[in-house]
């Protein structure tokens, strides 16, 4: 079998449309985020309702990954990434015409299904394609992708919401998205090792019976507690840092997200150590990041603020980024795909849920609530990462 090897032409465009395709997926996502306490204000609801932007999309992701993976097992990988990335960058545009809160739910949870296509693809597409000498590399490349996508949308959305509206925001976001997704259907190598499958549904459950495995069960939790943590930080730190005695404005807010770009260096640097050391290891190791950065938010000083969110998002890219290519690694050959989604299906569904939860222990119990329940589930993180190992 001729893999795509590293220092080709077509390994270069590989990680350009990974690249690429990441960032306006995860750019379209996240866009919300540092706009969930303007939500409230305007709307004149409550920190959990508003985070359901956030959530909706990323519930009806978890769940379009199961759905895609039959699709693109049938259809093929090239396929369903290009049309998940135009469809989601023309729903983007949409939200434009958004008139109430209600609406703009109903767009993200169409957004949430439609996005599903990239990251339930990817992952598999990668490891069918690329010699596995490098996988974990190109892995890592795609998640770099998904901080810097975060990062952008989240930037623009904050800018544009203080200069105009976020409605205007969400336009301009949307036709950057649709430009890169046609680059990314005309630029990404096709298939070479891809073996189509007919649509089945016995088949298709019976291929994710396969990928149940109790090592691969923990993997999944601890990327569903990887996630929530990591989206129920970004969805409620604005809300302290947009109240006395700091009163950041969205466009300083959106900025402040530029430290998720820490994100591109620890899953790069962490992707290679995954071929080295064992991940378990590695996992524990981010799992401490997430605590220490954690941990130094209750720090009443902005600049320590900052520097703990640099630290926490080094940690959850860190592990994200072994957890993911772990499961690539332990799935059976064959099935990768399917592990790949279930991941993904556990990844998302925690951000969904705890994500959305954590309003309730902001709102409640106020900023040290919050950050205590944060700090059981990294320790429980923890602890699973030390099972697998075991």
């Amino acid at each position: 079998m001729m893999y795509i090897e590293p220092g080709s032409p077509a390994y270069k465009r590989v990680l350009i449309c990974m690249l690429l395709g990441s960032i306006v997926t995860y750019a379209i996502i996240y866009s919300p985020q540092p706009l969930i306490n303007v939500f409230s204000e305007q709307y004149h609801i409550s920190a959990s309702t508003a985070s359901l932007s956030i959530s909706f999309s990323a519930i009806s992701l978890a769940f379009g990954v199961l759905i895609v993976t039959m699709l693109s097992n049938a259809w093929g990988r090239k396929r369903i990434m290009s049309i998940s990335l135009i469809i989601t960058s023309l729903l983007a545009i949409l939200s434009y015409l958004s008139y109430n809160f209600k609406l703009f739910l109903l767009i993200r949870l169409l957004e949430g299904l439609s996005a599903a296509g990239f990251p339930a693809t990817a992952i598999a597409y990668l490891n069918e394609e690329i010699s596995p000498s490098s996988t974990g590399s190109a892995i890592g490349v795609y998640v770099a992708g998904t901080a810097i996508g975060a990062f952008f949308g989240r930037v623009i959305i904050g800018a544009l919401t203080d200069i105009v509206s976020w409605e205007f925001a969400f336009l301009i976001l949307g036709i950057i998205s649709l430009v890169c997704g046609i680059w990314f259907w005309r630029t990404l190598p096709d298939s070479k090792h891809f073996q189509e499958v007919p649509i089945s549904f016995s088949n298709w459950i019976l291929r994710f019976r396969n990928v149940l495995k109790k090592k691969l069960i923990l993997l999944y939790i601890i990327a569903f507690l990887l996630m929530g943590i990591y989206v129920a930080m970004f969805n409620y730190i604005g809300y302290p840092l947009t109240q006395t005695p700091y009163n950041l404005s969205q466009t300083i807010l959106g900025f402040l997200y530029v430290i998720n770009l820490m994100g591109t260096v620890s899953s790069m640097y962490f992707g290679k150590l995954s071929t080295r050391y064992p991940r378990a290891n590695l996992i524990l190791i981010a799992a401490a990041l997430l605590l220490a950065g954690t941990l130094l938010t209750l720090n009443g000083n902005l600049y320590v603020k900052i520097f703990a969110l640099a630290v926490f998002v080094f940690g959850f890219f860190a592990g994200h980024t072994v957890t993911n290519g772990w499961v690539g690694v332990v799935a059976p050959s064959g099935k990768k795909a399917e592990a790949a989604s279930l991941y993904l299906l556990f990844f998302y569904i925690g951000s969904g849920i705890i994500g959305w939860g954590g309003g309730f222990f902001w709102t409640h119990l106020g900023w040290g609530g919050f950050i205590c329940m944060l700090c059981i589930l990294i320790v429980l993180c923890a602890f699973l990462a030390f099972l697998v190992k075991h």
